[in-house]
């Protein structure tokens, strides 16, 4: 039954308001509440006491104003629960879903209080009826929904300011805030899965000496468990399914406040590591036709949402997740924008990964590279000064965009994965397209002023396997979504060195190790900007399921015992390369290769044939051919516009480019190959940094002549620097 309002409550007294700014907004004497509706009749505002489970009161909102519900509500103060109800037409066919009995989620809510449960008082239809969604629904839902609460003024809260890490410096490092910290004995048992614990000094202590610059946090906001999920007992571990984008799931906060998120932000920047937010605007948690009611759908459907123009029952489905968010609507466009920054200004964070990015510069229904999304973002004095990161792709019709984002943005690039992957694995004809990822992927990225650092190159990420699976597995095992193992990519350019699983055999597991080692060097070694998954310098194992969407267990968790030898020796292995990379710009040089003499006749990038000559286009051509090496060579325009860029032109010890050269020679093949070294203008000796066939490359053995043959083992990659004293 609709409870009455408090009758000697002077919320009765509601005043108009105003229609901005959206949400609910305290002013030190009461609460302002906006919410856009353009399809609306009328909106109430339904009040909560502490508990979330008995409603207090039901308000109309009593102003409509260019299309924003509003009114004021004195006396009201920070902690009050709320919701609304939003009456209209219930009319799919027409695109109408509006159903009153509903308690809709405030899309500007910072702060929500309650689980959302799965029950079916949360849909708009009657679910047993043949009709579905045609049908009305008229159940109250309050009890089964979160309640968004009303916070004290943006105005008292100011996050910390970017650390401005510039893009050739940048490491990234993409981690899970839970899978992080669920299993760390360092960390109190009450903090683990939280970000309270992913503050504390045993997490960021492991960040600093791995030496990433920047953590990518996949997505914290909240999200709804899908039905065969909850049936499973199992749930969305990975967030990809939200329905509020101001707020933080109550799962990792410890307390549930969202101070606890801007404490973590600020306890990262005292490290000097940058904290970038994994966001999905390209759809909601709603789901389909067939799906709950929960915010936007009830609030206004028909303009939150991308509708099929010749049957808007049904909606546009690029996300491949059941709806698609309209931003090409002014004011949905308005929501992403305000809550893209609220999490800079408010919250602190220092740049974006936007998930399945090319949905939100569509048009009608293609990929727009001048869409209003991309206007607005580089328009915006806050948001374009931050790092911003597209997954270039999606699932509707022409969806694969890598390469074409605009100037300012940087994109995930999963050709360097494959590349890599298939190159390492043995694959032929290879050659070619791992040295043009190497290099930076100029064919790519090189355009509209664009740089190197466009290219964000990883082997690994949350989705699909991890390094440790990559040499451990030949197929997916993915038995534990309780799917049949019918989920999950079949395309994994994965190789088992020889038996499936782990392996007690000391050839197959050096071989893992040799790969992996290959694998990270080519990742922290190439032009453009590297990003490391979680886990993956310590041997994480996903044990073969390259789908863990849904297992929020050990299968995800990082495990920090270390007990195996090799992943105490590839967690060092990985410090070395990014100090590497740190100290030596040359190894994330800020313009693209030229190609041609820099100095006298020294070229900044010569390619190498294992005979010791220069490629030539017959080499490349050899489909049979797993070997070839680079030597760079230090670059002084490059080192100047690096300081220009924002850089330092400098490693950590204040060396430049200038007078740097570097060999890298790579071995696919299976055997060994003697490599010659060329001849070169700075010098005749050259040190061995890195040989992924030994660890050890010790005093004697480690110098070798120009135009002399090193002996370049199968399956590895070996780094030699000139030493200038020893020429």
């Amino acid at each position: 039954m609709r409870p009455a309002p408090i009758p000697s409550s002077p919320w009765l007294h509601i005043q108009p308001g105003k229609p901005h700014p959206l949400g609910a907004t305290w002013d030190g004497k009461g609460v302002n509440f906006a919410l856009f509706s353009e399809n609306a009749e009328k909106v109430e505002l339904c009040l909560f006491d502490s508990t979330g489970r008995h409603e207090t009161a039901r308000i109309a909102l009593p102003e409509y104003s260019d299309t924003v519900w509003h009114g004021y509500v004195p006396d009201l103060e920070p902690g009050r629960l709320y919701g609304y109800r939003v009456y209209g037409p219930y009319d799919p066919q027409r695109g109408h879903r509006f159903n009153h009995h509903k308690l809709l989620i405030d899309p500007y809510a910072k702060v929500l209080r309650g689980p959302l449960r799965w029950k079916t008082a949360n849909f708009g239809y009657n679910v047993h009826s043949p009709r579905k969604d045609l049908t009305f629904d008229s159940r109250n839902n309050a009890r089964y929904i979160p309640k968004s609460v009303v916070v004290g003024s943006p105005r008292d809260r100011k996050g910390e300011p970017p650390l401005e890490v510039p893009w050739r410096d940048t490491v990234i490092y993409e981690m899970h805030v839970k899978g992080m910290t669920a299993l760390h004995p360092g960390i109190p048992r009450a903090l683990r899965g939280t970000f309270a614990g992913l503050a504390t000094d045993p997490v960021i202590g492991h960040l600093e000496k791995l030496g990433v610059t920047t953590v990518e946090l996949i997505p914290i906001h909240p999200i709804v468990d899908e039905p065969h999920l909850i049936k499973h007992r199992l749930r969305n571990y990975w967030g990809y399914n939200p329905y509020c984008y101001f707020a933080v799931d109550n799962r990792y906060l410890s307390k549930g406040d969202c101070n606890e998120f801007a404490g973590a932000v600020k306890r990262f920047h005292d490290a000097g590591i940058e904290v970038l937010l994994d966001v999905v605007f390209n759809h909601t948690g709603e789901g389909n036709h067939m799906g709950p009611t929960l915010s936007f759908r009830g609030i206004d459907n028909a303009t939150y949402y991308r509708l099929h123009p010749d049957d808007p029952r049904h909606y546009l489905n690029e996300s491949g997740c059941g709806n698609t968010l309209n931003l090409s609507h002014p004011r949905v466009l308005r929501m992403v924008m305000d809550a893209l920054r609220y999490w800079v200004e408010v919250m602190g964070v220092d740049g974006f990964r936007f998930d399945l990015a090319t949905t939100l510069a569509r048009g009608d229904s293609s990929f727009n590279p001048n869409a209003p999304f991309f206007a607005a973002i580089q328009a915006d004095p806050v948001l374009s000064q931050v790092k911003l990161i597209a997954e270039p792709w999606d699932l509707g019709e022409g969806g694969y965009r890598l390469g074409e984002f605009p100037p300012g943005w940087a994109e995930w690039n999963d050709r360097f994965r494959n590349t890599a992957r298939s190159f390492w694995k043995g694959d032929f004809d290879k050659m070619g397209e791992m040295a043009a990822r190497m290099a930076g992927s100029s064919d790519i990225f090189q355009h509209r002023g664009r740089r190197p650092h466009a290219s964000v190159n990883f082997i690994t990420a949350h989705d699909g396997f991890t390094l440790e699976d990559l040499v451990t597995y030949n197929e997916k095992h993915n038995e534990a979504n309780q799917e049949e193992n019918r989920d999950g990519t079949d395309h994994n350019l994965s190789w088992n060195c020889g038996e499936e699983g782990p392996s007690e055999d000391q050839e197959i597991r050096t071989l893992r190790l040799q790969q992996k080692r290959n694998l990270m060097a080519t990742l922290l070694l190439s032009q453009g900007v590297p990003m490391i998954t979680a886990g993956d310098e310590m041997g994480r194992t996903q044990d073969g399921n390259n789908n863990a969407y849904c297992q929020d267990n050990e299968i995800n968790w990082m495990r920090w015992d270390l007990e195996r030898m090799e992943d105490r020796e590839f967690l060092t292995f990985v410090r070395m390369l990014i100090r590497l990379r740190r100290d030596h710009p040359i190894f994330r040089r800020t313009r693209f290769f030229r190609r041609e003499n820099i100095e006298g006749e020294v070229k900044d990038i010569t390619w190498l044939s294992p005979d010791g000559h220069e490629m030539s286009q017959e080499d490349w051509n050899l489909p049979f051919g797993k070997c070839f090496g680079y030597l760079l060579t230090g670059d002084r325009e490059d080192s100047i516009s690096g300081t220009e860029a924002g850089g330092t032109g400098a490693g950590a010890d204040g060396q430049t480019n200038v007078g740097d050269q570097v060999i890298v020679m790579i071995n696919a093949h299976h055997e060994r190959i003697e490599f010659h070294l060329p001849p070169t203008s700075l010098g005749q000796v050259w040190e061995v940094i890195i040989d992924t066939a030994r660890l050890d490359t010790g005093d004697d053995g480690g110098k070798f002549q120009s135009e002399r043959t090193y002996p370049l083992e199968g399956r590895s990659l070996a780094l030699l620097m000139w030493d200038p004293q020893g020429s």
